[in-house]
């Protein structure tokens, strides 16, 4: 396979070329994306491809479709890998002109869009493997069978370049390990941060609610919940006490002195709450505490 090491510094995850492992791990990852657009693509004929990288746990792939995913859709994506895994298909890398790029991906917004941003002097190239062809600049093993043992674990929705004002995808996560006892120890890790999950114990024990009318991520601390919070800040102000430190309070609002002086009304004032006025001057609620 032609691969140079300029590719790593492709990789959406910060790689060190010394370091072998995590440089082939990432690797793998990254083709185990593709296997799974291959097999997305074999879904639906008419899916655009946003990106699909290698990230710390696993990977992921953004696509446009033409239906909502439902979970089962992931049995379906994994039965058509896994056959694609097994014909071994190589990772071909081809170098083409910034011309032959928009003509090949013209039919994806997505793509065309990424290559329009690219640097004069990009050297523009694509992989393929099977019927799946893609904008890349890599690196990948060299075929689809030297992708390790993988598990498809999420659909979640992702904007186009993080960008709230851009078109809504389905992303598609997934992680991939060299051997299944990795494979394996990661999905029991995944299992056991689910049982501790705040929000499902919170539910679970009666501990807090959020009310739509009141607005997200604003607690409403139940019983059970307020007398955790409680006795945790008495055993905080406590220890704090018996450490030599003083306690203080101050007022949650402020005149517009205060922030012309700190500098939050020049540089943070569109993140602040609205002032109130006051006999002629405004007061600002705290931005942090």
């Amino acid at each position: 396979m032609d691969e140079t090491p300029d590719d790593v510094a492709h990789m959406d995850i910060a790689v060190d070329l010394e370091d072998a492992p995590a440089y082939e791990l990432a690797r793998m990852r990254h083709s185990a994306a593709h296997l799974m657009a291959e097999a997305v693509l074999e879904m639906f004929p008419d899916a655009k491809f946003g990106i699909g990288p290698a990230i710390e746990h696993g990977f992921y792939y953004d696509f446009e479709l033409p239906r909502q995913l439902a979970p089962e859709d992931l049995e379906e994506i994994d039965r058509r890998m896994a056959a694609n895994h097994q014909k071994r298909e190589p990772f071909v890398r081809e170098v083409v002109s910034r011309d032959e790029a928009l003509r090949i991906f013209g039919d994806s917004p997505y793509k065309v869009e990424l290559i329009e941003g690219l640097p004069p002097d990009e050297i523009i190239t694509t992989y393929q493997q099977g019927a799946f062809l893609d904008l890349c600049r890599g690196p990948h093993v060299a075929s689809t069978g030297e992708i390790g043992p993988w598990k498809l674990t999420s659909i979640a929705g992702a904007y186009w370049r993080g960008d709230e004002k851009r078109p809504m995808l389905q992303r598609i996560y997934g992680t991939a390990w060299p051997t299944q006892e990795e494979l394996d120890a990661h999905v029991q890790r995944l299992a056991e941060a689910q049982r501790r999950d705040h929000r499902r114990l919170g539910r679970e024990l009666d501990l807090f609610s959020v009310n739509e009318e009141i607005g997200p991520g604003l607690i409403l601390w139940h019983p059970n919940g307020a007398m955790i919070r409680y006795l945790v800040e008495q055993f905080e102000q406590k220890e704090q006490l018996a450490r030599g430190y003083d306690l203080v309070n101050t007022p949650h609002i402020a005149s517009e002195k205060i922030y012309r002086t700190s500098g939050h009304l020049e540089t943070y004032r569109e993140n602040m709450y609205s002032p109130m006025s006051i006999e002629e001057v405004d007061y600002y609620l705290k931005p942090m505490n």
